[in-house]
């Protein structure tokens, strides 16, 4: 009775939808405050009944009740009960139910912070977001049931599990977190349509959405570096990004919305780049859909993605409507679009966010080029044309380097324009802090990208220290405060903009890890017990190799011994070799899996995956890999993250 409870829920929230945008338009027409209030009723209805309907399942999931063919698929007896609720957002159905249900969490949040507040773009940015509901309701209630019933004649006694590969911690945060950044989108998306439709195009709408477009960055942000981790740390190739179509496609939205929570700071403070920031918005909104489209349609193959079906189809013309409606209604708005304001001066921090902006878009495009041509070439020549991360890299590294080196110079040009004297001394120490590193760096011997990513990381460095010190300086002057009462007050009166630099901090700690991979070193061997081999100055002796058999599988167990050359001892690593499901007498169905281990320092990381083993001669085939820097890239991300939650707390007037 229970699952029929949550189809009911959904074919409810889906008529609630209807009644929703049909109440609203009539509102618009005549004006009935009744109507509106109506409106937002409903739209609040539809995510109740939305919340019902995933909570039902994540029950009958934890309930393993196999009658449902999501919970046969996706759990079994012997999953764990963490792993049985990640199970929920493991298949097609339920991330969709899951997509759907972070949508109406964000919707009842824009209605109910909304109250008495932008009346003239509450009722359109309703009506944008219960489309994109109802989008979601028909796949869900029509194409994908999650709620569907077991197609078997017999009692199903056990699922068929979890992926082991999706039996992680940091799967149950990677998909939730992405996912609150993609679908976060919806809400600047929606103001953004509601503006145009009211010709309203003032700040006014950037205004409403700028803390909902970072919240929704963050996420994504987060979310990316999430599923590097993951992989890292649960795929055993030895890396953290691979240029995976399912890895793009989050990737393309991040750099169009990076692109757009710098952009909407020039139309907040001067009103200009009004076309701009609505291309961006449209654009990072449709990337997000068309990510899901990606995901679900089985044109590409990847890791991550889901198996071929019918709604690919479905997705890719959502994507066309949306940018059909979106830039058709641009068009017919193009002359209240126009700004105010033109740049004065090439020299000016405005065309510095420009640029930088172009600079997102191009790496965009190259990326979108680079992922799709597989299937262009496919339907062209008959022939798919493998593109690897050799053509993204030989792309992007150039970009990139360009974006890492238009993060030190923006800060250091003024408003409106920059004058002779102030670039040579705003440039100075900067520049000269870059080339000292690039100089050193040359003569101990290394060359072209290494030395080109350390020097532009020291030169934006330098200009935060500037910035930050210029600061300092200014307040210790004025207001005889301490150092740290100087730096505090500094930061709690314009968070924003030092809460960016620390943004950007982060991004130089990552460009540092990301450049570590220039010179990485692997090796393979085998080992019995009492056996050694080296690799990058290390020794790795077997000492014991023991058996396990846990609640959802079976694991042989490394003892690693690892020493330096001169015999110090480093550490000991423990890879495992696992065999999932391994009771099942089906041999097809058990799955083995390699649960890898890794030394973590700050400057390298020994990484260790047990590839194979033969249990008749007791001998383990080993991968090692010594991946340098690695752990920059973290804690890149974990500044990133600070940086932002800096610039999204409530702003102090002093």
């Amino acid at each position: 009775m229970t699952p029929i409870a949550g189809s009911v829920a959904m074919n409810l929230a889906f008529g609630f939808s209807i009644l929703t945008v049909l109440t609203l338009i009539l509102y618009t027409r005549n004006g009935d405050q009744r109507l509106f209030l109506t409106g937002q009723r409903l739209a609040l209805g539809i995510s109740f009944f939305v919340f019902l309907a995933t909570f039902i399942l994540a029950y009958q999931l934890i309930q393993s009740n196999f009658d449902i063919d999501y919970v046969a698929r996706y759990t079994s007896i012997e999953t764990p009960f963490v792993y049985k609720i990640t199970a929920l957002w493991a298949g097609q159905s339920g991330s969709l139910l899951f997509w759907l249900f972070i949508l109406s969490i964000y919707a009842t949040i824009v209605i109910l912070q909304n109250q008495g507040k932008h009346n003239s773009l509450m009722p359109w940015v309703i009506i944008t977001l219960a489309i994109i509901q109802m989008f979601f309701l028909v796949l869900t209630n029509y194409v994908t049931n999650p709620f569907k019933p077991t197609d078997a004649d017999f009692i199903v006694a056990n699922g068929n599990g979890l992926n082991p590969l999706l039996q992680n911690v940091t799967m149950a945060i990677h998909p939730p977190t992405l996912y609150l950044g993609y679908v976060g989108f919806s809400v600047p998306f929606g103001f953004a349509i509601s503006a145009m439709i009211n010709r309203d195009t003032s700040p006014l709408w950037i205004q409403s959405i700028r803390r909902w477009a970072l919240v929704a960055w963050l996420f994504l942000s987060i979310g990316i570096i999430l599923g590097g981790w993951w992989a890292y740390r649960e795929l055993g190739w030895g890396g953290y990004w691979a240029w995976d179509p399912v890895e793009n496609a989050s990737f393309m939205p991040w750099l169009t919305a990076t692109a757009f929570v710098h952009s909407i700071i020039i139309q907040e403070k001067k009103d200009m780049l009004r076309v701009w920031n609505m291309v961006l918005i449209i654009i990072t909104f449709t990337l997000c859909i068309f990510g899901t489209f990606l995901t679900r349609s089985g044109v590409m193959s990847s890791v991550h993605s889901f198996t071929g079906s019918s709604l690919g189809p479905i997705f890719l013309t959502f994507v066309f409507l949306i940018m059909i409606v979106s830039f058709g209604m641009m068009y017919f708005r193009r002359n209240v679009l126009k700004s105010p304001r033109k740049m004065e001066s090439f020299t000016s921090r405005e065309s510095g966010f420009l640029f930088n902006n172009m600079v997102f878009v191009v790496m965009c495009f190259a990326v979108f080029w680079g992922t799709l041509f597989p299937v262009f070439s496919e339907a062209v020549r008959g022939t798919k044309i493998t593109v690897g991360p050799p053509f993204f890299n030989q792309i992007n590294i150039p970009i990139g380097l360009i974006l890492l080196a238009l993060t030190g110079i923006g800060p250091l040009l003024a408003w409106r324009k920059t004058g002779k004297k102030s670039l040579i001394r705003n440039f100075t120490f900067p520049i000269i802090t870059g080339l000292i590193v690039s100089i050193i760096l040359l003569l101990i011997g290394f060359r072209g990208a290494v030395v080109m990513s350390f020097s532009l990381g020291a030169f934006v460095t330098a200009t935060i220290v500037t910035e930050f010190a210029r600061g300092i300086r200014a307040r210790q002057k004025k207001l005889n405060e301490s150092i740290v009462m100087s730096l505090v007050r500094m930061v709690s009166k314009n968070r924003s903009r030092y809460g960016g630099y620390v943004v950007h901090l982060g991004i130089v700690l990552m460009f540092v890890g990301f450049t570590g991979h220039a010179f990485d070193e692997e090796k393979e061997f085998s080992l019995k017990v009492g056996e050694s081999d080296h690799v990058a100055g290390y020794n790795f002796e077997l000492i014991k190799l023991s058996e396990a058999e846990r609640p959802n599988h079976y694991a042989w167990i490394s003892d690693l011994r690892v020493t330096k050359i001169d015999g110090e001892f480093v550490t000991n690593l423990h890879p495992e070799k696992r065999i999932y499901f391994h009771k099942n007498p089906d041999p097809n169905r058990r799955q083995p899996h390699s649960e890898l281990d890794i030394h973590n320092t700050l400057n390298k990381d020994i990484y260790s995956i047990f590839s194979g083993v033969d249990s008749e001669n007791g001998v383990a085939f080993i991968k090692i890999m010594i991946n340098p820097l690695v752990e920059w890239v973290w804690l890149g991300g974990y500044i990133l993250i600070f940086g932002t939650m800096i610039a999204l707390w409530p702003r102090k007037d002093q």
